[in-house]
């Protein structure tokens, strides 16, 4: 059998107030790890003349990232666009988001699954509310690392003096917000400074560049998420579809009775490792069983870990199906029908207390109702304030209960199985990502 590793890749998010250079910021990023086409850099710069922009490089960075045409047109940022790059170091998965505040929902699309997130700020301008909103959804979506790039620093004259109470103001807010890991560093998108280099004209500042950082830090699979405890969404079950060919039967006359038995469940390792001969539960029911078998892809392999995908048999003959989950045996949750979470709204509908809902949590979906709306956060303020429903954009704590028991467990535990998203029943629109409380 083969123990085969997840592939090293690194996953952040970018996000920041209306110009504040967030764009061209990531097309520095992608135009000095060679990530842009030859063709798509010309046709870039073609652009950047028409326009009449003047710079030493020739090109407008930020047109590398703003590929939508209502983007260009605009000037600014309207959707979550991935981009993928590498350096000698590591291969990226960047979700760039949008500023503007009617676009912040898109932000949790982007960070739900980031190792980091890089929230720039205008130098010149400070935190803003914007600022506030991006570092709290960082706060509820529990990032593990939060970078905070302090651009324009060549507009402030490279002044360590203009750059150390913008970086008090990041402090005292993540404060607020309990972020703890929280790195700050003075950067120059359009000239370059601290981007992918240490700059010589910030002396006074010491720490690494923002891509040497982002090579440095550990992704969340390199931290402990394969040692947590198993838990596998089941996605399919696999079972022999049609008939066997004539020429693979004379081949292989034991494969009829092989096939006639094969049954796996295919799923995505949230967390947790999995071995052959492993005792696991399977949830809801909790029925116990073995493990019999590991595959990826048709090869057998002695164990796997989280995040890669797989198909597991059991030695019994246990029911599972779409919705169940493998737990390993001794560590299942209890399953919830009340949820206390942690909601983001995504929908421009409001949410009330009353509404009738469906909760999607991995790969089940029940329906479910709001039993109460207590409170939004006041991101001015970042207190908690009474409410009975919700806008979009804002963030707030709710009582959901359902009409099936769910196996969900705190997000600060887990943030795979700590989180869901509210869909309305009508439309199938997402109306909200919620994350667990506990």
């Amino acid at each position: 059998m083969t123990t085969l590793a997840p592939a090293t890749l690194f996953r952040f998010a970018t996000a920041g107030s209306v110009d504040d250079g967030k764009s061209t910021l990531v097309g520095r990023l992608l135009h000095d790890s060679k990530a842009i086409l030859s063709d798509q850099l010309d046709q870039i710069a073609h652009v950047s003349r028409r326009r009449g922009f003047a710079h030493a490089d020739g090109i407008d960075f930020a047109l590398l990232t703003d590929g939508l045409r209502a983007e260009r047109e605009q000037g600014i940022t309207i959707d979550v666009a991935y981009r993928y790059f590498a350096t000698a170091q590591r291969s990226f998965v960047l979700a760039d988001c949008p500023g503007h505040v009617q676009y912040t929902r898109n932000m949790v699309t982007g960070a739900t699954t980031a190792d980091a997130v890089v929230v720039l700020i205008d130098g010149r301008k400070g935190v803003l509310e914007q600022t506030r909103r991006h570092l709290a959804v960082t706060a509820l979506l529990r990032v593990p690392h939060v970078i905070v790039a302090v651009n324009k620093i060549d507009l402030l004259d490279y002044a360590e003096a203009a750059y150390r109470p913008v970086e008090a103001q990041v402090r005292a807010v993540a404060g607020e917000l309990g972020l703890s890991d929280v790195h700050v560093l003075p950067v120059s998108a359009l000239e370059g400074d601290n981007v992918v280099d240490r700059s010589g004209r910030t002396p006074w500042y010491d720490g690494p560049a923002l891509v040497k950082l982002l090579e440095t830090l550990p992704s969340a699979d390199e931290l402990d998420r394969d040692e947590e405890p198993l838990r596998l969404p089941v996605q399919i079950v696999l079972r022999p579809q049609g008939a066997l060919s004539p020429e693979l039967v004379a081949a292989d006359p034991g494969a009829v009775d092989r096939l006639r038995d094969y049954r796996a469940a295919a799923g995505r390792i949230a967390s947790g490792r999995i071995r052959v001969g492993d005792r696991v539960q399977v949830l809801p029911s909790g029925i116990a069983t073995t493990v019999a078998a590991v595959e990826l892809g048709g090869v057998p392999l002695a164990e796997a870990a989280a995040p890669q995908s797989v198909a597991i048999r059991l030695a019994d003959d246990v029911d599972v199906a779409r919705g169940s989950t493998i737990v390993a045996e001794g560590t299942a949750p209890e399953p919830a029908k009340e949820i206390s979470a942690q909601l983001f709204l995504l929908d421009e509908r409001p949410l009330a207390t009353g509404d009738r809902v469906l909760v999607k949590h991995g790969t089940s979906t029940v329906p479910g109702i709001v039993a109460e709306i207590t409170e939004r956060r006041d991101l001015d303020t970042l207190a908690h304030v009474p409410a009975d429903r919700l806008h979009v954009n804002e963030i707030g704590r709710a009582r959901i209960r359902l009409a099936e028991a769910l196996p969900v467990e705190p997000y600060r535990v887990s943030r795979e199985s700590g989180s869901f998203l509210v869909i309305r029943p009508a439309d199938g629109h997402t109306i909200a990502a919620g994350t667990v409380d506990g």
